[in-house]
């Protein structure tokens, strides 16, 4: 008996034994990525615990609400400026422009801090 590699058997387990090579074709070739980019001034900030309690704040909110990754990016040498970095991936450009205007929406809405910058851009994945 010839043995199958494990992705293949896992395949045949999930589509009932119907081994076929089609479900790579079945995802659309149109991929976008969005970043949206959002910079605060945390006004009276002189510790880093304070600045990592308002950005673990508002990671949390924006990843509960969200299906998004977050990160803080380039300003985690100053005391009091945090910028963030969400990333989403979609098929739908209105769909990505959609869930980052109502992210950056409620960025705006949750946090008590003074918002200063925010730029978003949707890359072509391919």
């Amino acid at each position: 008996m010839r043995e199958e590699p494990p992705f293949l058997f896992c395949r045949m387990l999930f589509t009932g034994g119907a081994a076929d090579f089609t479900f790579a074709s079945n995802r659309s070739p149109y991929r976008l990525i969005a970043v949206l980019t959002v910079e605060y001034t945390l006004h009276g900030n002189d510790s880093l615990k304070g600045k990592r309690r308002v950005a673990n704040s508002l990671k949390q909110k924006v990843r509960n609400t969200f299906n998004v990754a977050l990160a803080e990016a380039g300003t985690e040498e100053s005391l009091c400026r945090l910028r963030l970095q969400v990333v989403s991936i979609s098929n739908s450009e209105r769909h990505l422009r959609s869930r980052m205007d109502k992210c950056l929406s409620m960025m705006e809405a949750v946090c008590p801090e003074e918002m200063t910058y925010s730029d978003m851009e949707i890359f072509d994945a391919d």
